[in-house]
């Protein structure tokens, strides 16, 4: 067991950067963040996940696109940290790209999902960011991921 490191945060401040709830609220906790480079956090994986019914019956593996979303909101919270700024409604930290992803372990009901984002390069208002997700010592999933600071379309006119 760790302590958790400088920048970490429960759920309820992660609830404060991420507008997703349950159940697609993929990241539990946040264990460390510099707020200018590397964010750590991580997600439990339990049989009560929904995603589990159908993928597979018999067989409960997590989709490794939802690997990669957990991986994406983790790093949303690090791009609103980079920007030095709060979600208010007027933006969003949009998904804008994935390169080179890679899966590489299976995660089941009762893992728990390591979660890891570096700042690559930020230009623009894009945030290139590398990631990795293990279980244990052993990777499950690495991408490099875009997000961008975007105008909240639903909040046009609405100020």
């Amino acid at each position: 067991m760790t302590t958790d490191g400088a920048g970490a945060m429960n759920i309820v401040e992660i609830m404060r950067y991420l507008p997703h709830r349950y159940p697609f609220l993929l990241v539990d906790r946040v264990s460390e963040c510099d707020g200018k480079t590397f964010i750590r956090g991580m997600k439990n994986v339990t049989m009560n996940e929904p995603f589990f019914q159908g993928h597979f019956p018999g067989y409960p593996l997590m989709p490794g696109v939802l690997v990669i979303e957990a991986l994406a909101q983790l790093t949303s919270i690090l791009a609103w940290k980079i920007f030095d700024t709060t979600p208010d409604g007027g933006q969003l930290i949009v998904f804008a790209g994935i390169d080179n992803a890679r899966f590489r372990r299976q995660v089941v009901p009762g893992d728990t999902l390591l979660l890891e984002g570096r700042l690559n390069r930020l230009v623009r208002g894009i945030g290139k960011f590398e990631v990795r997700a293990t279980v244990g010592a052993d990777m499950a999933a690495e991408a490099s991921l875009l997000a961008a600071l975007r105008p909240n379309p639903a909040a046009v006119g609405h100020s």
